[in-house]
């Protein structure tokens, strides 16, 4: 976004690069802009703006790639369900694990924490659920025969419910060996029971797939749909305290891509980060209403008890896992697979990165008291955050491209606190060891010059570092001058004789805006490319061709010629500000031709440090002359039947088609004797038949390939 314009003057020896004419600016201070940097202990707002993030440290590392699930004891210990080796670990407050449980099937899916201290947890394939001792020993609780179990929450009676697949069915389950039976709740027309949570009131809230649904199954068993999402999972639920209900929906299938097999897991758990890019301008996004949910991925539903569902949180881009409510009842906490980030949504749908784990995906997040704890695949991990922030955080920006070789400006930023701005340049995409090394920090925020030595690449970072103030960043800005990097001409075509080409009318700009020198587009006035109207014009000779210039200058064009053999282009006219040009052709002598075109990027640039590019077209024939038509000997008859034959040449071209008419009649194609009009010279038999007698003229009309035409006629008396 060009915010600002800042002047400054460098003083440039004779062999340093030539840099075009106008700084650019680079700013940063959009939320989207942020989120592409890399954040180390620091959370972004709904704004933007740059803080620490509540303090957080990895808790244990287990060695599993997946965890699917995580539950909380009364006592702060967290029980982890992970795959592919269907292991259960336990996770002290001090950050020591234990395996305690080692199942016989590939996923522990669920667990679960019973109303006296009980752990469940639930397996898939061949879904059973176990019961587990304080010691691991584990037990047989309930065995519904159904492949997957995927989802468990236990009832404020202390029943356990249980939601399975492939068959979409939920149990409640007070006792141990149940039968299926006699546990079975409801029996869906759904295949997957994907989530379950349940409120104080004795309701239980249930997430389906692949309709989306989100159903509410009452004390009386009866069962009421709340949601039909159009997006096909309800991958987690979560009851919030002030009644209402908050569902996780997620546009690609988690079990379904499951289903055909009992060894790997579903694809969409397993992520792989994106390749870093340089930053561009994060142009302004499509404005779509909340509600309009395609291409969305991820989207969070709030229900409110009267039934009302509300869209607080989409995402077109990112696949979310994990979803907690927040004890106060405003809003959530969404783990995502993007680097591993837990944004914090609120009711009103305002939006924050509360932090960043730098792991695969978030899978699982659960509370303890006053802390969160989130779960993370690939590497298996749990993570314990609330409490101080750290004495020191940091923020990483995107990478900026400035085109090819740039030197740099200024640097300025807003911000509170005690922050500490560094950057650092190199010629590689992502920054490596051959990159300069990080820059001392910055002192004056109202403006610095940038040390990084010039390069293509750049990037800054903020420290943000503990004080009686909370330190901030709100924006950055820095200018630099991007090496002035030559046009050009992509391709040049030359269009057929006698299509001439003229510019369509331009609209309107206010004569106020184009005098100030300011961009149209500022003021919402998109003025896109024509193309040139194409119209009839004897002789004419057109050509058109497509040029580009990498720093986005403005381009003038010159136009030479030369006929092929000559020594020398010449000159036909300089300062086009448009890609195409048409001239008279009847002012050239017959014979082959080439264009030139040279683009300049002088308007843009000094005069001394103004570039060119330059293309030649194909060569090409002007051909003015038409052919030479002539009757061949005398004309025949024999009957009604008359003969006439004609011979045809041309100087510079070809003899492409003839026609002949009667009397001048209507014209009708005639073939060249050896059947094909493709030479410099043809002869032609015309054979027509004639009724009745007197004098009739019989005339041959013969074309080169640019257009030209030349007649004969021969007078036959019958």
């Amino acid at each position: 976004m060009k915010n600002l314009i800042f002047l400054f003057t460098f003083v440039l020896s004779f062999n340093l690069p030539s840099f075009a004419s106008e700084p650019a600016i680079w700013t940063t201070n959009s939320k989207a802009d942020v989120l592409k940097g890399e954040a180390f202990h620091v959370s972004i707002g709904d704004d933007g703006t740059i803080r620490p993030s509540p303090g957080f440290e990895e808790l244990a590392s287990v060695g599993q790639p997946y965890v699917w699930s995580t539950a909380i004891d009364r006592t702060g210990n967290v029980y982890m369900g992970t795959g592919p080796d269907g292991k259960v670990f336990r996770v002290s407050q001090n950050g020591s694990s234990e395996m305690i449980a080692d199942l016989d099937e590939v996923n522990v899916s669920a667990v679960a924490i019973g109303r006296n201290g009980e752990v469940f947890a639930a397996t898939s394939p061949d879904g059973k659920v176990y019961r587990l001792d304080s010691s691991g020993n584990a037990s047989v609780y309930f065995e519904p025969g159904e492949k997957y179990i995927w989802s468990l929450a236990v009832g404020s009676d202390g029943s356990l419910f249980v939601g399975t697949g492939e068959n979409g069915r939920i149990y409640r389950v007070s006792g141990a060996n149940a039968s299926a039976a006699e546990a079975l709740v409801f029996d869906s027309s759904e295949t997957h029971i994907i989530s379950l949570d349940a409120d104080s009131s004795g309701n239980v809230y249930a997430g389906t797939d692949p309709g989306g649904f989100v159903l509410r199954i009452g004390q009386d068993r009866k069962v009421f749909a709340l949601l039909d999402s159009p997006l096909r999972e309800i991958h987690e639920i979560a009851v919030g305290v002030n009644g209402s209900v908050y569902a996780l929906a997620l546009g690609e299938s988690v079990s379904t891509s499951d289903s055909s097999t009992e060894t790997e897991k579903p694809a969409t758990k397993t992520i792989s980060a994106p390749a870093k890019k340089s930053a561009t301008p994060t142009p302004p996004p499509v404005q779509k209403s909340k509600y309009d949910l395609s291409g969305a991925k991820s989207v969070v539903y709030r229900i409110l008890p009267s039934g009302q569902a509300d869209v607080i949180w989409k995402s077109e881009s990112v696949s979310a896992f994990a979803l907690y409510a927040h004890q106060t009842g405003n809003g959530v906490m969404v783990g995502t697979s993007d680097k591993g980030r837990i944004f914090s949504v609120r009711n009103s749908g305002e939006e924050s990165l509360a932090l960043q784990t730098g792991e695969g995906q978030v899978s699982a997040i659960d509370v303890s008291g006053n802390r969160l704890f989130a779960s993370t695949s690939s590497q298996g991990k749990l993570f314990r955050i609330g409490g101080d922030t750290d004495a020191e955080s940091r923020y990483e920006s995107p990478v900026l491209g400035a085109g090819g070789n740039a030197a740099w400006g200024r640097i300025w930023w807003r911000g509170e606190g005690n922050v500490q701005i560094q950057t650092r340049s190199g010629n590689t995409e992502t920054p490596d060891e051959t990159w300069s090394e990080w820059s001392a920090a910055y002192s004056a925020s109202t403006g610095s010059t940038v040390t990084s030595p010039a390069a293509a690449f750049l990037q800054w970072r903020a420290i943000l570092v503990a004080g009686a103030a909370v330190p901030s960043v709100s924006e950055v800005h820095i200018s630099y001058l991007p090496t002035n990097i030559a046009p050009e001409i992509l391709s040049v075509e030359v269009l057929p004789a006698n299509v001439g080409l003229a510019p369509n009318p331009k609209p309107p700009v206010d004569p106020n805006i184009e005098t100030s020198g300011m961009d149209p587009v500022d003021f919402g006035i998109i003025i896109p490319p024509t193309a040139p109207r194409k119209l009839f014009q004897m002789g004419a000779k057109s050509l058109t061709w497509k040029a580009e210039d990498r720093n986005g200058d403005s381009l003038v064009y010159s136009v030479y010629f030369k006929e092929v053999g000559d020594d020398e282009f010449k000159l036909l006219k300089s300062g086009i500000e448009d890609a195409f040009y048409t001239v008279d052709g009847l002012a050239f002598a017959d014979g082959r031709y080439v264009f030139r075109i040279i683009a300049s990027d002088a308007p843009s640039n000094p005069a001394s440090k103004a570039l060119t590019g330059e293309l030649e077209s194909e060569p090409f024939d002007i051909d003015n002359s038409p052919p030479s038509v002539s009757v061949s000997g005398s004309p025949t008859v024999n009957g009604n039947t008359v003969t006439v034959k004609f011979s045809a040449s041309e100087s510079s071209s070809y003899i492409s088609r003839a026609e002949f008419s009667v009397n001048g009649g209507k014209w009708r194609t005639v073939y060249a004797d050896d059947g094909i009009p493709d030479s410099r010279s043809e002869t032609f038999t015309v054979t027509s038949e004639i009724a009745g007698t007197g004098e009739f003229a019989i005339a041959l009309r013969v074309f080169d390939a640019v257009g030209n035409s030349g007649t004969a006629r021969a007078l036959v008396s019958k």
